[in-house]
């Protein structure tokens, strides 16, 4: 590494420039990679509904609907004029209407009251036409557009075309909302935390050329989630900070006894094993992510666990070139040390460390039952109240109900078998009504002889499909117990069976979530477990570290439970690697802290110590961490970000607490056993008493 180092040292002006021109490129990058806005790509190939959609595709000409308009005070004639203007959109694939089920001649030629009514009032009630749009993907904002100046004010559009639209005209403009209120913060924490004002402008400048860098890479993948977008360059700014502060705090001390270069190349031997086990257990709680089969754990974790190794890089590389380089201007610009060191409130909390683990214990525990059994939402909600969305959604309710959509595909066999499924279909509980051949033919007319225009829409050339509609909510027990009926019931009839729509992606992403949680969880807990097993050269230290951690998270993940609120369930797979990868390292610190003192020290005057030198300087890390998901929750409208946001502010602050709090109890209280299970550690043997 001292060849390195001086490498380092000596090039500086080089690399300087290799850095400009990396960041330069990645900036021109940022703007080829794809952004992906539908959840539903993110669902394992194997998924029933997953493969549902790609039969669709392939098989059928139309796709599954995403987007719902209804355009009231319309007759028949009139209605299907509305959809030849509806198909001229650019960004509309097709449009799905009741002549595309009776057929455009009957339609034309047939009074309204000899029509099947049943059938009819799925697509036209009360004067009211109700078309099913598929807008094709990357079009949803210009199409949206269109269909607004169409259809007016007094009409209705829903959909999750309608929720894509929003999320891509609001992502970008919230990263860099957040960005503008974040910086201006914690520039003014850091200047508290340093003692130059130039300091925290080089700290940001460090962590904001890693960020555009990785941000830029992300072109080698084709496109991101809006998730990774919108997340990953704040979580990087406000995760890796620390790593800035170790290396320039280390070179101010050596600056009081070495020349600038001298005193950089002792910084940076210091500084890189801190940095090191610091970033390798951010980045292995990130990575376990990677691990889910719902894709966006990894699309997010491969991000994330490149910003950090980026960040690494820029901290041990550019940040002691740009130092050495703006040295003068560094200690030209010095200011007194504003950051507090308090000393009596680390005597309070080791005198009181008894009753604090006390009631950390009465609390864990029902947090651990509690994080078990919250409730999640799997959907992607951007309406608020009083929205136009909203009151659409309430007026095509008032028309046509409640009536969700779901498309079954099944193979192509005898119309007797067909028509004995959609009828035990029909029996089931919210099923409101089935669209088949069987039910709009019969079963009298064999499919060759029924005019194209009507057997298109429901036979290709393996594959029947099915249209079910049913008065259920998008998600929760009641959608998600009819989804499985419905498969239960084809099941018995066909050997392949596959089950579309909004409920039915909701309940796959349910039962892929649910291995996830476990497993994402496990590795992430292992992954860090080793690294700091082989940091400490410790078996006790781990489980002390792991389990301070890990019961802010369950306090965190609680507090829903507790409340009688739901949260959205990316918030929750996503904060229980997070937080654990990301607060840990505060858990280290101060634990190292503690045995280099407790080397000449008793434990009590070695816990003293490495409280009074450490909380402020932990204080700062969590509270840039924690106004950062505060910042990111209180700029976004979609739901799940705003949820991932508040559950990284609130769970950091625990952290935070359990570590100047239970952390210092449990080190204390296990001391000797830590003796016992510890390598290469000299623990000062105190007297009795002491």
């Amino acid at each position: 590494m001292k060849t390195i180092f001086n490498s380092i040292i000596k090039f500086r002006k080089s690399i300087l420039i290799v850095f400009g021109i990396l960041m330069l490129i990645s900036i021109l990058l940022i703007p080829g990679t794809k952004v992906n806005y539908k959840l539903i790509d993110y669902l394992p190939k194997d998924a029933n509904s997953t493969q549902a959609i790609q039969i669709l595709d392939s098989s059928f000409e139309s796709r599954l609907p995403n987007l719902s308009v209804m355009i009231q005070n319309v007759s028949l004639q009139e209605g299907m004029a509305y959809k030849e203007k509806l198909e001229a959109i650019e960004g509309v694939h097709s449009v799905m209407w009741l002549d595309d089920v009776l057929g455009a001649e009957t339609l034309k030629t047939t009074p309204l009251s000899f029509l099947d009514q049943k059938i009819v009032e799925g697509y036209y009630r009360n004067q009211a036409a109700l078309y099913s749009l598929v807008i094709s993907n990357g079009l949803e904002t210009q199409a949206l557009e269109s269909i607004y100046e169409l259809v007016g004010e007094d009409n209705a559009v829903i959909g999750q075309a309608l929720e894509n639209a929003n999320a891509q005209s609001s992502s970008i403009d919230e990263v860099i909302k957040a960005m503008i209120i974040l910086i201006p913060i914690i520039i003014v924490i850091l200047i508290i935390a340093t003692v130059s004002w130039l300091e925290p402008i080089l700290f940001m400048l460090t962590i904001g050329v890693a960020i555009a860098i990785n941000m830029g890479t992300n072109i080698i993948f084709g496109e991101v989630s809006f998730i990774t977008q919108t997340v990953s360059p704040i979580l990087q700014l406000a995760v890796s900070m620390d790593y800035a502060i170790f290396l320039l705090h280390s070179f101010t001390d050596k600056r009081k006894i070495y020349n600038p270069e001298e005193a950089m190349f002792h910084a940076m031997k210091e500084s890189l094993p801190t940095v090191t086990a610091s970033a390798m257990t951010t980045a292995i709680g990130f990575s376990a992510l990677i691990f889910m089969r719902f894709g966006i754990g990894a699309d997010l974790g491969i991000n994330l666990f490149k910003g950090i190794l980026l960040s690494f890089v820029s901290v041990m590389v550019f940040l002691p070139v740009i130092t050495l380089i703006c040295y003068k201007w560094i200690e030209k610009t010095m200011h007194k040390d504003y950051l507090p060191h308090p000393g009596g409130l680390s005597r309070v909390l080791v005198k009181i460390r008894a009753p604090i683990l006390l009631i950390a214990l009465i609390i864990v525990i029902p947090a651990f039952l509690g994080q078990s059994k919250v409730d999640f939402i799997y959907g992607m909600d951007l309406d608020f109240e009083g929205s136009r969305p909203m009151q659409d959604q309430s007026l095509i309710d008032d028309i046509f109900g409640t009536e969700k959509p779901m498309v079954l595909i099944i193979p192509k066999e005898e119309l007797s078998t067909e028509k004995a499924l959609s009828k035990e279909i029909k029996a089931i509980p919210n099923i409101t009504q089935v669209i088949a051949y069987t039910e709009v033919v019969g079963t009298k007319i064999p499919k060759e002889y029924a005019p194209d225009e009507v057997t298109d829409q429901f036979y290709s050339e393996k594959y029947t499909r099915m249209i079910i509609y049913a008065d259920i909510p998008s998600e929760g027990q009641v959608a998600f117990s009819t989804v499985d009926h419905i498969l239960e019931v084809a099941s018995q009839y066909y050997d392949d069976y596959y089950l579309s729509g909004q409920a039915p992606t909701l309940n796959d992403m349910k039962k892929v979530v649910a291995v996830d949680m476990g497993r994402i969880n496990l590795i992430a807990i292992a992954g860090i477990f080793i690294v700091l097993m082989l940091t400490f050269k410790s078996i006790t230290l781990p489980i002390i570290l792991i389990f301070t951690i890990e019961s802010a998270i369950w306090i965190n993940l609680s507090i829903p439970y507790f409340m009688g609120t739901t949260i959205s369930f990316i918030g929750y797979l996503i904060i229980s690697t997070v937080q654990l990868g990301a607060t840990v390292d505060y858990a280290i610190l101060m634990t190292n802290r503690y045995l280099n003192a407790r080397q000449n020290e008793s434990k009590k005057e070695a816990m003293w110590h490495a409280l009074q030198n450490n909380v402020a300087a932990i204080l700062v890390s969590a509270t840039i961490l924690s106004i950062a998901g505060f910042i990111l929750a209180g700029t976004t409208n979609n739901p799940m970000i705003k949820e991932l946001g508040i559950l990284l502010g609130r769970g950091t602050m625990l952290s935070f607490i359990m570590v100047v709090g239970v952390l210092p109890a449990l080190l204390l209280l296990f001391d000797k056993v830590i003796q016992k299970t510890t390598l290469a550690h000299k623990f000062y043997q105190e007297k009795e008493g002491q």
